[in-house]
């Protein structure tokens, strides 16, 4: 009777530390979303891509490809290729052929993506996220995987690709959250360059 009790109340207990670990991570997550929708206009996803272009460029490394952000994002290229359109919508980002090769297409900030993101705030919590699983041991990141891909498949949610934090997964851009504070000038998708171009 004993052994039974204690077989029962073992996973009980790691059920509920797990709910917790949840419930925290979740929290960290809307308190991130709330506070850059709130100062920015953007969404968490978007600023977030905002802040690895950035990333990328002080880095001196060349404007990336939607492929290439995906990688940098840890993010599937059709989830990360929605959040891009967004921006370029917003005039926050720019599409454009590559000068070294016209058959590749890259991601760049023009001005306007610039002056957002001199006022964002502290690095998002994707940021966080993806430094925490490069910080913890190797064993413990594969058993974070496996038990997370587990939860994944016992949900029935492991169907197409996962779409980034923190965007609404709306199919209409610039419907993913508030419109960003206007910039001193509005820059079109045409003309517009990142700067430092001539």
């Amino acid at each position: 009777m004993g052994s039974q009790t204690s077989t029962t109340e073992a996973p009980t207990r790691e059920i509920a530390a797990a709910m917790d670990a949840i419930r925290r991570i979740v929290r960290e997550i809307r308190l991130s979303s709330r506070a850059v929708e709130k100062s920015l206009g953007v969404s968490g996803a978007q600023l977030f891509v905002l802040q690895r272009l950035a990333a990328v460029a002080a880095r001196g490394g060349r404007a990336p490809s939607i492929a290439e952000l995906a990688e940098e994002t840890a993010t599937d290229p059709s989830s990360v290729s929605v959040v891009v359109s967004r921006l370029v919508a917003r005039r926050l980002l720019v599409r454009r052929p590559s000068p070294l090769d016209g058959r590749r297409s890259e991601v760049a900030i023009p001005p306007a993506g610039l002056e957002l993101l001199a006022s964002a705030p502290p690095p998002p919590v994707q940021e966080r996220l993806i430094a925490a699983l490069t910080n913890i041991s190797a064993a413990e990141r594969e058993a974070v995987v496996s038990g997370l891909e587990a939860v994944v498949r016992e949900l029935g949610a492991g169907e197409g690709a996962a779409p980034m934090l923190l965007e609404d997964e709306d199919p209409v851009p610039g419907n993913g959250a508030a419109s960003p504070r206007p910039p001193d000038a509005v820059v079109s998708d045409a003309t517009a360059k990142p700067a430092g171009e001539p």
